[in-house]
């Protein structure tokens, strides 16, 4: 099962990380939790697959193999809507927000619950969260990134798509890099690898979010 709703996001350009915090009233976001990749050097071959997997395309309206996955797909739109409508009270948004969520998680072949339960400890859901370590957006990822595998333009971090984009295919990366170990990628995905508190946060967030049909 994969796809979701197509979607173009138009970039703003001119204005600075202050600007948008002090627009949408965030200034630094409390991260106790929140991400700090540690940059280390990329192999050429890896850095071109990542590359290539953030690599800015609109993706596809969804395709199902049946009916019965698209209306499980839709059952679990609608439970993960009710489920997030304190945090995001605006319907088109929350929407929008998950189908993305959704299908990035899809593509990088990771669980949403999984993804849902990261950024609800990284960022509480918020767009503009920035970390002081300088991570930015709702899976806060370091501002390196942009330069190592995008196209430099750090601001594009606020932008939901890229941003979870980013945040879902540096996560795969890692739990590559760990061979399978969910543990210690998502440790390494907060800098702060082999230590237990982070991993069993998002563990604990990601009860929040999981999904079993009726």
């Amino acid at each position: 099962m994969s796809g979701t709703l197509s979607r173009t996001g138009r970039h703003r350009r001119g204005f600075t990380i202050a600007a948008v915090a002090s627009a949408v009233g965030v200034t630094a976001a409390p991260d106790v939790h929140a991400g700090a990749q540690v940059e280390e050097p990329l192999a050429d071959a890896v850095r071109s697959a990542l590359r290539a997997a953030v690599a800015n395309s609109a993706p596809p309206k969804p395709a199902f193999d049946g009916i019965d996955e698209r209306i499980g797909y839709l059952k679990w739109l609608g439970e993960m809507s009710n489920r997030l409508k304190k945090r995001k009270a605006e319907h088109v948004t929350r929407v929008e927000f998950l189908e993305t969520v959704w299908y990035e998680s899809k593509r990088a072949g990771l669980e949403p619950s999984l993804v849902l339960g990261l950024i609800q400890v990284e960022s509480g859901f918020r767009k503009y969260a920035i970390s002081r370590a300088g991570a930015r957006g709702y899976m806060q990822v370091m501002p390196f990134w942009a330069r190592l595998i995008g196209d430099g333009d750090a601001l594009r971090l606020f932008h939901m798509q890229t941003n979870l984009r980013f945040g879902c295919v540096i996560l795969r990366h890692y739990l590559a890099a760990e061979r399978g170990d969910m543990f210690m990628a998502l440790g390494r995905y907060n800098g702060s690898r082999g230590r237990e508190e982070y991993p069993n946060l998002v563990f604990g967030a990601r009860r929040s979010w999981d999904y079993k049909p009726a």
